[in-house]
């Protein structure tokens, strides 16, 4: 039925209807979303961190293939933005990432244990703090982000709603934008995956992992979901127009990357 009404209802009319509706179903939610004592402490801890690299450079690092072929000891003194179980790599790497963040629901509720292990401060959706111990002190829990999945808009300030743009490095676009960040620069971003499908579909995965740096990544018997890169891209270029009107620059410097909205750059000439 849904995708009846979706052929024939014109596409702006439907994202109309689809974005009013998400909103009315948030109603209940955002009492909580403002006022529960976690969300209370993660709005203070983002109002503390607003611009607090401004006019400085970042790296947000994606965890696609490419990064096997990515020179990552040069980032040991940078600012980076990791996502999702880009932990896995810190024990190579010898350090961590400045911050990591995860959107997605599936990832934490599988892999809560490692976030909680983890001495890195965290951006994690709102949606997953039900996967968190209530009696989980707050000083030890992540700052949650109210993310939703409809109403696309680039969010400058990560106190209030942010959109998920379908990918966690929308997320952390937005975050470095609030941090005022003057210059991202993506790696590992490849925009591409070997497995195929319809988009946000969950799956269980029947082997190695060929669509992350490692292959354990989602590793057999994990579930994750197929990616949705239509949306991913609408959410990229509203955060390069976001950046540019700012002053601000978004490059990607993924080693033969797929992603066409950010300006090239050369990796090793960053440094």
């Amino acid at each position: 039925m849904k995708q009846t009404l979706k052929s024939i209802i014109p596409p702006a009319l439907w994202q109309w209807a689809r974005d009013s509706y998400d909103g009315i179903r948030r109603i209940p939610q955002l009492p909580a979303a403002y006022l529960h004592p976690w969300r209370r402490e993660s709005i203070k801890r983002l109002a503390a961190l607003k611009n607090i690299h401004k006019g400085k450079r970042a790296f947000i690092i994606g965890n696609g293939p490419s990064l096997k072929q990515t020179d990552l000891s040069k980032l040991k003194n940078e600012i980076t933005f990791g996502m999702n179980r880009i932990y896995l790599a810190f024990p190579e790497l010898g350090f961590t990432t400045t911050y990591i963040c995860a959107t997605n629901d599936l990832v934490v509720e599988q892999f809560v244990s490692d976030f909680l292990a983890l001495q890195v401060p965290q951006f994690i959706a709102w949606r997953s703090h039900r996967h968190y111990p209530a009696s989980l002190p707050i000083p030890n829990l992540p700052a949650f982000i109210y993310t939703t999945y409809t109403g696309p808009k680039f969010a400058t300030d990560a106190r209030y709603r942010v959109w998920e743009g379908a990918t966690v490095t929308n997320l952390a676009l937005q975050l470095a934008y609030h941090m005022g960040v003057e210059q991202v620069i993506l790696i590992g971003v490849d925009h591409n995956f070997a497995s195929k499908g319809d988009a946000n579909k969950t799956v269980v995965s029947e082997g190695d992992d060929p669509n992350h740096f490692m292959p354990d990544y989602f590793g057999k018997g994990i579930k994750w979901q197929l990616p949705d890169l239509d949306t991913s891209e609408v959410g990229y270029i509203m955060a390069r127009e976001a950046y540019r009107k700012a002053g601000r620059e978004i490059l990607d410097a993924t080693v033969g990357g797929k992603l066409t909205v950010f300006p090239k750059a050369e990796y090793d000439s960053l440094f």
